[in-house]
């Protein structure tokens, strides 16, 4: 069939390919143009979409659509699935956040599925006696790891808001995990690059080795099944076969065989939380984001408050002074977030002076529109006076108008390198995530703890932020990325590119990206066009420009129609219409 472009009336250009899965009746009763106005075509479907970084994990979810299941239902298989064909960021073993609206009542949940620290965690386990953080214990190795929290957060997930049977959406991801999966050229990659941290434990290099000792390559079936034993011992019995079973006796057995911190009592203890999103506007549409302990939610909301003050249509897509304003309001969100966001089952934090559009309006008159401003110089701002890392991320969304945005982690690439001993998954390193080096300054000082210190319990900061953007009440845009410190910059560059600039979704993603954080550097994607990047170093702004950032998996849902976006920067990355 030939390639259509549509445009949406009273939108601006959308692209997208016309498709089996779109009807030609469908489209002739909207009131559409057709066009060629993108190089870049989002995914298009009638019945819904996932979008995710692997296209065997985004397929069993769209399968479970397909089946009659939600959105939630999706989200819990693609999550599952992920855990078997990306090792290296999909997980049992990690945590991270989950939104889910639910058409039928018009309610936004967060579950808050992050890690905690074991109780017998300590400061001084972390660094040496100068204060300085071991990363051989912090990131890598047995006490690396927080309690993970990914088992509990989809079976929440799922028990109150699925609709399959639960050993239904975990099924698929334990045949992949039993037959195996051909190794991507790219985890074939990722794996030589890693080999140092799969080899961290004797059945890390009995699953990811070879028998001759050699590790998987490109085109090779990768079966685990010991993961494919976790995975049936889930199926069957629910969350407490990772937290009080047979998977339980396992891991914590492995955790003391070798030092580890995690126990029977830490795991039991473990529980995902519900909480209510952040929510805040931008140009008119409703924002909602990730509470604490992620700190992407409040400083996207700050971002998007301080760049409302300035009129981005008309300084331009990817030219120079659009990118220095968005690079300055990302300055001072940040220097915002490292004084004052934690766990705020632990620490008080300003969260309404972070969502304040008066505040948002006060920090933007700090920026000189012409001239870069030394991080030094901006520092972090008052919100008190307002107040009334390697993961990855999928987005679902139905045909009933439910839709979910996850993201999960396991930290860096393969987590810890610690793969639990007969259970057959890997374990996070999000122990490196707390403040060590702070709080020993802080302690050594007599000054108060800054928010991210480590305490037992407690969970640990993050910068993963599953976001929605809705119009009229319902989800238009649902989005997220992985990319460790770059996540928040990726989200809001993509939130930008789209109601700013009206790009579609696909056009959306694949724009450069930059990110600064409360430094003075500002990075650049290497496919930035070069007289942009000497304009910017004229304004001020020292430029570094190494690797792309993150991997954006969105949807717009947009008359009736479900336009997918992937992400090229990570290779196997698809959506797919149920």
């Amino acid at each position: 069939m030939k390639p259509f472009r549509l445009i949406s009336t009273g939108l601006a250009a959308f692209a997208l390919a016309l498709s089996p899965i779109v009807s030609s009746e469908a489209l002739a009763q909207k009131k559409q143009l057709l066009e060629y106005p993108s190089i870049h075509s989002p995914v298009v479907g009638e019945r819904g979409m996932v979008v995710s970084q692997n296209a065997i994990a985004t397929k069993v979810g769209a399968d479970i659509l397909r089946q009659g299941g939600n959105a939630v239902d999706a989200a819990v298989a693609t999550a599952f699935a992920l855990a078997v064909t990306l090792p290296r960021a999909g997980n049992i073993g990690g945590d991270g956040f989950m939104m889910v609206h639910l058409a039928k009542t018009g309610e936004t949940i967060f579950i808050d599925y992050r890690g905690v620290a074991p109780k017998a965690a300590k400061l001084e386990t972390f660094v040496d006696e100068n204060g300085k953080e071991m990363d051989d214990v912090a990131s890598r190795g047995y006490r690396a790891p927080t309690v993970p929290g990914t088992v509990a957060g989809l079976y929440l997930a799922h028990q109150k808001y699925g609709r399959l049977a639960w050993k239904q959406v975990v099924e698929p991801a334990y045949r992949l995990a039993a037959d195996g999966v051909a190794l991507s050229p790219d985890e074939a990659f990722v794996f030589s690059w890693g080999k140092q941290r799969l080899s961290e434990s004797e059945a890390g290099k009995q699953t990811f080795y070879k028998p001759g000792g050699e590790l998987y390559r490109a085109g090779e079936v990768l079966k685990q099944p010991e993961l494919a034993w976790s995975l049936r011992q889930i199926a069957d019995k629910g969350a407490d076969a990772f937290y009080r079973g047979e998977i339980a006796q396992r891991f914590a057995a492995d955790m003391k065989a070798h030092g580890g911190l995690i126990t029977l009592e830490d795991l039991a203890a473990y529980k995902a939380e519900i909480r209510q999103p952040l929510v805040g506007s931008y140009r008119g549409l409703t924002v909602k984001t990730s509470p604490p302990a992620s700190a992407g939610g409040a400083t996207l909301l700050e971002m998007l408050n301080i760049l409302e003050s300035f009129d981005l249509k008309a300084t331009g897509l990817g030219s120079a002074k659009t990118l220095h304003l968005q690079a300055e309001a990302m300055k001072m969100a940040y220097a915002d977030r490292y004084k004052y966001l934690g766990d705020t089952d632990f620490v008080k934090v300003p969260l309404q002076g972070f969502t304040s559009k008066a505040y948002g309006a006060q920090r933007a008159k700090l920026i000189n529109p012409d001239k870069a401003t030394p991080a030094k110089d901006l520092g972090a701002g008052d919100p008190w006076a307002f107040e009334s890392p390697n993961t990855t991320h999928f987005s679902v969304a139905d045909a009933e108008g439910n839709a979910v945005s996850n993201t999960y982690t396991l930290g860096a690439d393969f987590g810890s390198g610690v793969m639990v001993a007969g259970a057959g998954f890997v374990l996070n390193n999000q122990m490196n995530n707390y403040a060590h080096e702070a709080a020993w300054r802080a302690q050594k000082s007599g000054k108060p703890a800054p928010p991210n210190a480590l305490q037992p319990g407690k969970r640990v900061l993050s910068t993963m932020m599953p976001t929605m953007i809705f119009k009229d009440g319902k989800p238009w845009l649902i989005t997220g990325t992985p990319g460790g410190s770059t996540i928040i910059d990726t989200v809001l560059q993509v939130i930008v590119n789209v109601v700013d600039f009206k790009l579609n979704v696909a056009e959306a993603t694949h724009q450069p990206r930059i990110f600064q954080d409360a430094s003075d550097t500002l990075r650049v994607e290497p496919n930035f066009n070069p007289d942009t990047v000497a304009i910017l170093k004229a304004m001020g702004h020292p430029i570094t420009s190494d690797e792309t950032m993150g991997s954006a998996q969105s949807i717009m849902i947009e008359q009736g129609l479900y336009l997918g976006g992937a992400d090229p920067r990570r290779p196997g990355a698809e959506a797919i219409a149920p």
